[in-house]
């Protein structure tokens, strides 16, 4: 069934789009100034305005996206990301043509260079789409610093020496590596002293009414500008970097991950059940991507990371990882950059309401499973064997739904539920009875492959096993195990498995919590089985007060009014 453009959900700005396959596949990449328009007017399959179209739209399950600044960026990137994919239905470039780019060599004595093809081994600024603003640059910082263009140095110099626009290196080199080090400084972004100069330059050509000259003063300054601009998505300090971007809206969030080798060449985007603080979801969706990629040399976060994260990237990629939080230049505009893509896409996620439900099909893949519409999770909370409690927790198509949560006090002794197993036993037999409504689509125990075993001797003798799915997810590396399977190792696709567990053990410790705060307040002599608030309140008025209860005899107690002998025995023994 051929791809309908028309129900995505685009966003209204600059950027590339990229169709990809069941697969992932990229089979295709475009530039918009206007993405949603550009999709939705431009691949409509009863009305297509090239030929190819029909057959991209039949081969195609979805469609991404990557925003930038501008179309000219839009422009860098397109062309970045079909030199990356080699997409099927992208045109090829025959005849050789690149961008332009600015180039130092690394010869003794360095060149500055407009160039499309770079010598081997030169630091390249760009790629450019305006090969004009490119070329100025390259004219003005010669002027200003004075650096040599000659492809080879001459003992006597040359007429780029006689016009001033060249300090003669050959001649004499000293002081030159300064004058290379000042344009490296503009060409990375610094170039406040440089347009501060050209201001300066214009600023007095117009007091003296040369307007002629003012004005070329200005347009320099505007070439600078607009040359610098294009460095967002292509830097030289792009060397083997990674961007980490963030948004989230209540308890939903995304995290991107931009990567960039000289160019941005890639995004990849991971949904987030966001609990706790912004650090924790970009850590989880760390672990995720970093399982299956090498790690960067750089990564560029929004927040301080854990040492034990940082720890762990360091071992996959085999040597040193940085994590940087980027305050100014080049890295904070690419970190922004993927902070404006996790924007969008979160957008597009709540927009499409689909990214709970989309954790939970990917839930029930995981598991062969149909649907699964209602997981139930069980969690058990205890003190040292006291105040012990469980809590179950239901997610309806990915979402918690308060009215089913249910919490339960164990009642059986201690000695009868010395342990976990036997609390999680008793309260799963309480939860059964009350199932009117029907069954789970899942029972998700939170503990490992021992709660599995005694859970399904519960059900089978309870003639229900097999009625629903049960599965049990151990804490440690976030196993999940089913009966009959090899234990799954969760990735991506099991996120909804850890929402629902992490929201169990939420809820029942604070249950649990509740519950010792309400133990500290409780008479004693609540704990009496049959001994209610109005027996309680009676008994203490009829003797005066605690000790006198203690004090008194079972024929006493059984004269207080609502307190019979039985229950008098009962007192008497509690007290004992």
């Amino acid at each position: 069934m051929a791809l309908d453009v028309s129900e995505l959900a685009l966003p209204v700005k600059p950027g590339v789009y990229l169709f990809k396959d069941s697969e992932n596949r990229v089979l295709y990449v475009g530039k918009a100034d206007n993405i949603r328009t550009r999709v939705r007017s431009g691949y409509k399959a009863n009305n297509p305005d090239r030929e190819m179209i029909p057959k991209l739209l039949e081969q195609s399950e979805t469609v991404d996206y990557i925003l930038v600044n501008n179309s000219t960026e839009a422009l860098i990137l397109e062309r970045n990301l079909i030199l990356e994919y080699l997409p099927k239905w992208n045109s090829k470039l025959l005849d050789g043509s690149s961008f332009p780019n600015i180039a130092l060599t690394d010869e003794s004595v360095p060149r500055l260079m407009y160039t499309r093809k770079a010598p081997e081994g030169a630091t390249l600024y760009g790629p450019f789409v305006s090969a004009r603003s490119a070329k100025k640059v390259v004219n003005l910082l010669r002027r200003q610093f004075k650096l040599r263009d000659c492809p080879t140095l001459l003992e006597n110099g040359c007429l780029s020496m006689h016009l001033n626009l060249c300090s003669a290196p050959c001649m004499n080199a000293d002081g030159y590596d300064d004058q290379v080090k000042a344009a490296m400084a503009v060409l990375d972004g610094d170039a406040g002293v440089l347009i501060e100069s050209l201001q300066e330059e214009m600023d007095a050509h117009s007091k003296a009414l040369d307007y002629e000259r003012a004005a070329r003063a200005r347009d320099r300054i505007a070439a600078v500008q607009e040359t610098l601009s294009e460095q967002i998505i292509s830097s030289r300090f792009y060397n083997d970097v990674a961007a980490i971007g963030f948004a989230n809206s209540g308890d939903f969030g995304i995290v991107t991950v931009l990567h960039a080798e000289g160019t941005v060449q890639s995004q990849f985007e991971y949904p987030v059940v966001h609990r706790e603080n912004a650090a924790e979801s970009i850590e989880r969706a760390l672990v995720e991507h970093y399982r299956s990629a090498s790690p960067p040399r750089l990564l560029l976060v929004p927040e301080k990371i854990g040492q034990t994260l940082e720890k762990w990237l360091c071992e996959e990629r085999g040597s040193k990882v940085e994590a940087r939080v980027p305050k100014r230049g080049q890295f904070l505009k690419l970190r922004g950059l993927a902070d404006k893509n996790a924007e969008s896409l979160l957008k597009r996620s709540r927009h499409s309401g689909n990214l709970e439900k989309k954790a939970a099909d990917d839930g029930a893949r995981l598991l062969g499973l149909e649907e699964l519409e209602n997981i139930v999770c069980v969690d058990m909370s205890n003190t040292q064997g006291k105040h012990r409690v469980g809590a179950f927790v239901s997610l309806r198509n990915g979402r918690p739904s308060k009215k089913e949560l249910r919490t339960y006090r164990v009642r059986k002794a201690e000695a009868e539920a010395p342990d976990d197993l036997s609390q999680m036993e008793e309260v799963v037999g309480r939860w059964l009875r009350h199932q009117e409504d029907g069954w789970p689509s899942l029972l998700l125990l939170d503990g490992g492959e021992l709660h599995l075993s005694r859970i399904r001797d519960l059900l089978e003798s309870h003639g229900v096993w097999g009625r629903f799915a049960v599965a049990a997810l151990a804490k440690r590396e976030e196993t999940l195990y089913v009966t009959g399977r090899e234990p799954i190792r969760l990735d991506r696709e099991g996120r909804v498995f850890v929402a629902a567990r992490d929201l169990a053990h939420r809820t029942s410790n604070a249950f649990h919590r509740r519950s010792r705060s309400a133990s500290s307040l409780r008479d004693p002599l609540e704990d009496i089985e049959g001994m209610g608030p109005k027996k309680l309140q009676s008994l203490l008025r009829h003797f005066g007060g605690h000790q006198q209860v203690k004090k008194a005899s079972v024929e006493a107690l059984a004269q207080a009014p609502m307190i019979g002998r039985e229950m008098a025995k009962r007192i008497r023994e509690h007290l004992r």
